[in-house]
């Protein structure tokens, strides 16, 4: 896989063929994949099969490193870190690949990159699904300092928090930058309003996990969109429910719905 040298970064990225004939509209939409917090391409969309799921089921399928995760280049200030940046970051990608327009997946930090994505770049957007993330993208989701202060514990065995806790056993197993995602982790932190995602005309469909406690509701953030569904992952928390495979068969069902073109 490639790294992109693109105005505001140095983005590692995969830009996967699609595999199968499955039928799908000539000219369909490629899928870009965008990954949550602390996690990679391989964490979140090699290791549990999305790639090759979509590639076999006719997708061409484009994933990037987010800024300060995986292979990508690392910012250790907060500044670097706000969502209009790491939304650039995916467009500027398009851009370098030449893709004029994308159908985009998003778990959790990544819903919430695809969302900006979708408010500042809808004529780049096709089908969006928002997985992972919910009315929690409007009325937050609790304080994340914890998780800040736990990935930069010389000790992680003294990390009470136990959102702080699962964040940095993740981190320290995926042998990530822990100062860049402290960084991030804050500087991720914008909200959006109801009238944003109000204003959203793309299809969308919104994945939670039925355990997940982080993400908020999917089914109010689903009742204040023009054209959007919600579906409940079943038996699933936050952590466990991206790569599920009732998942990923209902974003199939639901990007084939109407191909744009």
């Amino acid at each position: 896989m490639p790294i992109a040298s693109l105005k505001s970064a140095q983005i590692f990225y995969l830009d996967q063929p699609a595999t199968e004939n499955t039928g799908l509209a000539p000219g369909d939409l490629p899928v870009l994949l965008v990954h949550g917090f602390s996690s990679s391409i391989a964490d979140n969309w090699l290791n549990t099969n999305w790639v090759k799921f979509l590639n076999q089921n006719g997708w061409r399928v484009i994933a990037l490193d987010n800024r300060g995760h995986g292979k990508s280049q690392k910012f250790y200030s907060q500044e670097d870190y706000s969502l209009p940046l790491m939304a650039n970051d995916a467009i500027e990608l398009l851009d370098h690949l030449e893709i004029p327009k994308s159908h985009i997946i998003g778990y959790s930090m990544g819903a919430r990159i695809a969302a900006a994505m979708v408010l500042n770049n809808g004529d780049r957007t096709g089908r969006v699904i928002l997985g992972g993330n919910g009315y929690g993208m409007i009325e937050g989701t609790g304080d994340w300092t914890p998780v800040h202060d736990g990935l930069l514990a010389k000790n992680p065995d003294e990390i009470t928090d136990l959102r702080a806790r699962a964040f940095r056993r993740f981190a320290d197993r995926t042998g990530s930058d822990r100062r860049a995602l402290a960084a991030c982790v804050m500087g991720i932190r914008d909200r959006f309003s109801e009238g944003d995602f109000a204003a959203i005309t793309n299809s969308v469909l919104i994945a939670i996990g039925e355990e997940d406690d982080i993400a908020g509701s999917g089914e109010k953030l689903a009742a204040i969109m023009q054209n959007a569904r919600f579906f409940s992952i079943p038996g699933r928390d936050h952590m466990r429910a991206s790569g599920d495979k009732a998942f990923k068969n209902e974003a199939a069902v639901f990007l084939r719905e109407e191909p744009q073109l």
